[in-house]
């Protein structure tokens, strides 16, 4: 996933107008970058595993008619970077490829390279050696692959530039004498372009200056930690985590063990959880929302912001936004460094198929996985269950740059897929504070709680003077716009449509949404710390997040009991791939890790 840029004129381009599309591109990602440029008759390409900035700063000032390039969110690859070539053919993509091997092949070409793009200009290229038709490749390439695609393919013997995509991720203006392309409508726009169109259902076809010589290519290499690092299991890792049998005591209704912050129970073994619940996952008309969005929608072009993270409930949330409430989304993806692989498979397929937009807001990935690794580090030193969520603080800037991507649109309306019954009380219970069962938000607002929660949270943080360290207004500011910060014109599907979760998994089967293999569930299943902090919770409390979950599915009425003690018995079981994946994408030694979490002192 990347943000691509291109600036192709009959005269030399505007700096400043490089600069600002460059900027914007760094949003969407900037641990990797390349540009292919017209360097007198010939045409250079410069890749580097650094930000895009610093390698236009190495290649000095450009006297070119000519420039594409990409700031890139690492995806599949680090040893391969794009642009990406065969022979004399390059492409700059956008997006993940979901079914690699299928494709290669259904097209019966040889791979060469691991970085999923390589397919596109392998296709594109054959597909011109026979057919000779520039207009076509666009169906030769979706014909075969799935997942977003949006690119550019670059012919410089032939003279042509191919702009395509499937889900809407392109943009292409004019201004004087230049065309001008970026991944999103927003930098164009503010440059002053005319004539701007959203390449979805056509390829945009362009011509450049015509150069008989090969691609001058050159790599640069400057990082010093891998942010993909390979992942290497064994066996007696894996035998360092335990799944303890545990005999407490549990509430005769839901599943919640005597281990629950504040849990009491009555004569009958009801726990009070049960007895304050109030029923959460009831719909409420359907034409509610329909006479509620009515405003907000456009003849022309997109109507809403989907929050989307590729989780089971933003993509059925994503399904039922486009095919039942008929609007025209854009999802906003923001990625922190914790989306796994496989929630960044889930985002490229569901956009593909339903041919929604994907505006990608990516943190600087190194940096936030340093902050995690320092408060891992300083938690470990004084093991607390209630400060456990610290380590997902730096994804609350979510809820910053939803505003961001509403600003930049133009559009206001965001709707949101929160899971109804994800709240879980125990993460603030064991910080002390008391269930608050009145509350109707699965995330807690209100400045005297957030005051509370952060002075709670304060006192422990004293017992290890780690914590404070450079990633605390990060936390801090993330939530803040969490919640602090007055949100409008947004609504929750699942005020609208029940949440089913049957429902839900057979439908994103029919997208072929990608399930993990070492689970059997389907929640949080692309997200890198959940796997972690249960295992934590799980082997220190004797429960999780999944047992606080199906307790409020029972008190729904959704499933019985014993379903729920089934469940849940496999659901803690401990994801070593993922915990290994975890601990190793933050440089951190996973037995030294697992080791001191064992040692934790249990509740039981």
């Amino acid at each position: 996933m990347c943000g691509l840029f291109g600036l192709l004129s009959s005269e030399p381009v505007e700096s400043d107008d490089l600069k600002f599309l460059v900027k914007q591109s760094e949003q969407r990602g900037r641990d990797s970058s390349g540009v292919v440029f017209l360097k007198e008759d010939q045409y250079d390409i410069h890749r580097a595993d650094f930000n895009i900035n610093k390698l236009l700063g190495k290649l000095g000032t450009l006297n070119t008619n000519v420039i594409m390039g990409h700031s890139r969110l690492i995806t599949n690859g680090l040893s391969d970077n794009q642009p990406v070539v065969e022979e004399d053919v390059c492409v700059l993509h956008n997006g993940i490829i979901v079914n690699e091997d299928e494709a290669w092949a259904k097209a019966g070409l040889t791979r060469k390279l691991s970085i999923d793009s390589e397919i596109i200009v392998a296709i594109a290229n054959n597909h011109i050696k026979n057919k000779g038709d520039f207009g076509t490749i666009k169906d030769a390439v979706l014909s075969v692959c799935k997942g977003v695609i949006a690119c550019a393919l670059v012919f410089p013997k032939y003279g042509k530039v191919v702009l395509f995509s499937n889900n809407g991720s392109l943009y292409v203006g004019k201004k004087g004498k230049a065309t001008y392309y970026a991944s999103e409508f927003y930098p164009l726009s503010a440059l002053g372009c005319e004539k701007i169109v959203q390449v979805k259902d056509d390829s945009y076809i362009i011509d450049i200056p015509v150069s008989k010589k090969s691609f001058a290519v050159k790599d640069e290499a400057g990082r010093s930690m891998n942010l993909i690092p390979t992942l290497i299991l064994n066996n007696e890792e894996e035998a360092l985590l335990l799944f303890p049998e545990n005999k407490l005591k549990r509430c005769s209704k839901c599943v919640l063990p005597e281990t629950m912050p504040f849990i009491y129970f009555d004569q009958q073994g009801i726990c009070n959880y049960c007895k304050n619940y109030k029923v959460r996952n009831r719909e409420k008309p359907k034409s509610e929302l329909f006479n509620l969005v009515e405003p907000y929608r456009r003849s022309v072009g997109n109507d809403c912001i989907v929050p989307f993270s590729g989780g089971r409930d933003s993509c059925y949330a994503l399904h039922l936004i486009v095919k039942e409430l008929k609007m025209k989304p854009i999802a906003y993806t923001y990625d922190w460094g914790m989306v796994t692989d496989l929630g960044r498979r889930n985002i490229s397929r569901m956009c593909a198929e339903l041919g929604v937009e994907n505006i990608i807001v990516a943190a600087d990935i190194h940096k936030k996985r340093e902050n995690i690794a320092k408060n891992l580090k300083a938690w470990l030193k004084s093991p607390h269950l209630g400060m456990i969520s610290l380590l997902t603080a730096g994804d609350k800037h979510f809820f910053r740059y939803v505003e961001t991507v509403k600003e930049q649109t133009g559009i206001k309306l965001n709707l949101w897929g929160v899971n109804p019954l994800e709240v879980t009380h125990f993460k603030t219970g064991f910080l002390g504070i008391k269930p608050d069962f009145e509350e109707k938000m699965v995330y807690s607002n209100g400045t005297l709680k957030q005051l509370k929660y952060h002075f709670k949270r304060f006192s422990v943080m004293t017992e290890s003077p780690g914590y404070f360290n450079s990633s605390l207004w990060d936390t801090l500011s993330g939530e803040y716009y969490r919640s602090f910060t007055k949100k409008k014109d947004y609504f929750h599907i699942f005020d609208y449509w029940k949440w089913d979760e049957k429902q839900i998994d057979d439908v994103l089967a029919s997208y072929d949404w990608e399930r993990a293999i070492d689970t059997t569930t389907t929640w949080r299943i692309g997200d890198g710390t959940a796997s972690f902090y249960n295992y934590v919770y799980y082997t220190v409390a004797g429960f999780s997040e999944h047992d606080t979950f199906r307790s409020n599915q029972i008190r729904e009425g959704e499933i019985t009991r014993e379903e729920a003690l089934r469940l849940v018995e496999e659901e803690n079981r401990p994801r070593y791939s993922n915990i290994r994946w975890y601990l190793d994408a933050l440089g951190m030694d996973f037995k030294e890790v697992i080791r001191i979490v064992n040692s934790i002192p249990r509740l039981y």
